[in-house]
C-alpha cells in the first residue's frame, strides 16, 4: 500500500531565477531530493545514501506548486515514488538504499 506526503515549493525558491528566467521551473534534482527528505522524514528516518536505479520528468514543477508524493517499497528493498502537481504526474524514480560501511 502506498505512502503520501505533500511538498510545497515557495514562488520565491531560490533555483527559480536561474532556472529558468521568464519560465522558471523547479529542477529535477532538486525534485529528487526534495522527495527522497520528505519520504524519510515521513518514515521518521534521517535521508541515507541511495542508488537512483531510474527517474523521468514528465512535466515542469513550477514555483508556487504543491507536489503530491507517493512511495512504497519494492521487493528488492529500494523506494519507488511517482511525484504529481493537481492530480498530473510529474515524475517517476526508484532508488536502491545502499548499506553504508564503516
Amino acid at each position: 500500500m502506498p505512502h503520501q506526503t505533500d511538498i510545497g515549493f515557495p514562488v520565491d525558491h531560490p533555483t527559480a531565477a536561474g532556472h529558468f528566467p521568464g519560465n522558471p521551473v523547479i529542477p529535477g534534482a532538486v525534485l529528487l531530493d526534495t522527495a527522497l527528505s520528505a519520504i524519510a522524514a515521513a518514515e521518521g528516518r534521517r535521508p541515507g545514501p541511495c542508488l537512483l536505479r531510474s527517474a523521468k520528468f514528465l512535466h515542469p514543477v513550477r514555483p508556487g506548486d504543491r507536489m503530491q508524493v507517493e512511495w512504497q517499497a519494492t521487493a528488492a528493498g529500494g523506494i519507488a515514488f511517482t511525484g504529481s502537481v493537481a492530480g498530473r504526474p510529474v515524475m517517476t524514480a526508484s532508488v536502491a538504499m545502499e548499506s553504508v560501511t564503516s
